[in-house]
């Protein structure tokens, strides 16, 4: 029997539900396990390389647990205080960078910006704004993770939880697809694999973006001799996931920091100005082809939906799923308007019926019909003895019983078999 179509949609809205929940009441309790179940997720495909170059699952899956630790370790060493230092700098001398640049351009440009005007008041309700928000954006950055427990649970639980899970990642995944429902099970992988392609070439191919671009921008800026060099950088990168708008941010600042270190050094703002314009330039024209081209990705307005939608409900939580939420339901969203086009109600003509399946019949020598029937009476008999026989208590069983028979136990692979 199969569930009409609102039964499923009960079950799978029951489902959703389920999800909501358990996001919205444990969720900073599964914060951890949701980050080592990421990091695996990320990492599984370098584990199945190893393994077809001809190393052990285990063996694979310590290896690459090894050079994740020592890179996390060499980051916590050097470039995160560095980053924060940068930036606690950066914050500080925001006010005084846009409280010059109002300066210079009052002094040359009178006319643009007068003195009392408009743009003036509006420059310094904003340095005034930087300034007071100074201690806000470093106390939430600090309280983020719910302070030093929060931070110490997912540094000691993640990588554990991602370990074990990446060891048995394709033996997971085996036992989901038996678990699928099987009238649908076809339509279900075509979606999950769809998902998973969108999932693995947005955020594997965009962390390799990134990583390259993080890579360029800061190492060139620190060879200008930039100050906040590393950090505007990565920052600028880590927004390249939004088209443009890395590089524009990133950009307007480094300009800016480079008008306000270098004003009499024309040469040094336009190399600045040059590494932007080259990073754009490679990841338009080879990162973003070569690396995400050929993937179903998500699109840059879809995914800030996402995470603004799903970061205000459950918090950080809520940003590390609203990716792979974000996209399985674009993928459901496009399975759903394809069978919508293909349905009566958009082309407005009925389906036609599949054609009937033809009747066989099978010609046999005389008597087969009957000597069939007559095995399957005698099969069916037997079982029924032996099915009595074993739901007999032991001491019913022995030479007592009446009649004078032995009691016997029933054969291995039928009824009675504990």
């Amino acid at each position: 029997m199969r569930f009409a179509g609102s039964k499923q949609a009960i079950w799978w809205g029951a489902a959703a539900l389920v999800l909501v929940l358990v996001l919205w009441f444990l969720g900073n309790a599964i914060m951890p396990f949701l980050l080592g179940m990421a990091i695996a997720y990320f990492l599984d495909p370098v584990a199945d390389r190893l393994e077809r170059a001809g190393l052990s699952r285990t063996l694979a899956v310590v290896l690459i647990t090894a050079v994740v630790v020592l890179t996390f370790a060499a980051a916590m060493v050097w470039l995160v205080p560095l980053l924060i230092r940068q930036g606690t700098q950066l914050v500080e001398t925001t006010p005084h960078m846009i409280q010059r640049l109002q300066e210079v351009v009052q002094a040359r440009f009178p006319d643009l910006l007068p003195s009392g005007g408009f743009l003036d008041m509006a420059l310094a309700k904003g340095r005034e704004t930087v300034a007071g928000s100074m201690g806000t954006i470093v106390g939430s950055v600090m309280g983020s993770l719910n302070g030093v427990i929060g931070f110490v649970m997912v540094v000691v639980i993640a990588p554990v939880v991602a370990f074990y899970m990446l060891l048995d990642w394709d033996r997971m995944v085996e036992r989901i697809d038996a678990l699928l429902p099987r009238p649908h099970l076809d339509t279900l992988r075509s979606l999950f694999s769809q998902i998973n392609d969108s999932i693995s070439g947005f955020v594997r191919g965009q962390a390799v973006v990134i990583l390259i671009l993080a890579l360029l921008y800061s190492t060139g800026l620190a060879l200008a001799g930039l100050p906040f060099g590393i950090v505007i950088g990565v920052s600028a990168a880590m927004l390249s996931f939004i088209p443009y708008l890395g590089t524009l941010l990133g950009g307007v600042l480094s300009i800016g920091v480079a008008l306000f270190s270098f004003w009499d050094e024309p040469a040094r703002i336009l190399i600045v100005a040059g590494i932007f314009a080259a990073g754009q330039m490679l990841e338009s024209n080879y990162l973003q082809p070569k690396i995400i081209g050929g993937h179903v990705g998500l699109h840059p307005v879809w995914l800030m939906l996402a995470l603004a939608v799903f970061g205000t409900l459950f918090g950080f939580v809520g940003l590390l799923v609203a990716v792979p939420l974000g996209a399985a339901v674009g993928v459901v969203v496009r399975h759903t308007v394809q069978r919508y086009k293909e349905s009566a109600l958009y082309t407005g003509a009925q389906q036609p019926l599949p054609p009937p399946q033809p009747t066989l019949v099978e010609i046999v020598p005389n008597g087969t019909v009957a000597r069939r029937i007559a095995h399957e009476q005698r099969t069916h008999d037997e079982a029924v003895r032996e099915a009595r026989v074993g739901a007999q208590p032991p001491e019913a069983q022995g030479p007592g019983l009446p009649g004078g028979r032995a009691g016997f136990a029933a054969p291995r692979g039928r009824a009675g078999e504990p």
